[in-house]
């Protein structure tokens, strides 16, 4: 046999590629075992490195994690839908966290258990470190349906613009399953929009022209 066939080495990975791979080996072991099993040893063996690499970056078992949610959620960043509508815009925003998120949120809120017994982050907390700095897809999906005269007059408080997912985390969170279309049309069409959208006129109900 040609030992210089044998002696050939891996490439190595570095910068950001290395990192990449270092926290996506660490969100399967979070899921795969739950954050107590989330160790340096644990990590840097499915990624194929060592446990120095992992504490050249981060010093605590709670960095890494949250530095995983940052890396995940953008990872799973939900495109923006621009359906011409209000309404069309919140359904397919809820029917896409359906499909991409609500079995992988469901999963991984069962697996957190050891880290709300040691970590110093709410629930909350944990949610604003996984969306990041990103604008909140509410805001600018209320700002188009504001210039379109769908909403009622005045300021849409940010407690009623999360409404829709506020129903739809305790839905999926109560279920641990995907969110129901008719789930989703009841949110949208019998909560929501009876708080922000704009009184429907005589002249717009009837929609013909005399």
């Amino acid at each position: 046999m040609d030992p210089v066939i044998e002696r050939v080495p891996a490439s190595r990975r570095r910068g950001a590629e290395l990192e990449s791979a270092i926290l996506d080996a660490a969100w399967e072991q979070l899921l795969a075992a739950g954050y107590g099993a989330l160790t340096f040893e644990a990590v840097a063996e499915r990624a194929h490195t060592s446990k120095p690499v992992l504490y050249r970056r981060w010093s605590t078992r709670e960095e890494l994690f949250l530095a995983v949610l940052r890396h995940r959620g953008a990872a799973d960043a939900i495109p923006l839908p621009d359906t011409g509508s209000l309404r069309g815009d919140v359904m397919a925003l809820l029917s896409a966290a359906s499909e991409r998120r609500t079995g992988m949120a469901a999963l991984l809120s069962a697996r957190l258990s050891a880290y709300y017994q040691e970590g110093t982050l709410t629930p909350a907390d944990l949610r604003r470190e996984f969306i990041g700095d990103r604008q909140l897809s509410m805001v600018t999906i209320l700002e188009r349906a504001r210039a379109r005269g769908e909403l009622r007059p005045g300021p849409i408080s940010e407690r009623v613009a999360g409404v829709p997912f506020d129903l739809f985390r305790n839905e999926a969170m109560m279920t641990l399953t995907a969110v129901p279309a008719e789930v989703i049309r009841e949110i949208v069409d019998d909560v929501f929009l009876p708080l922000v959208a704009a009184p429907v006129t005589r002249a717009s109900a009837a929609d013909v022209t005399p």
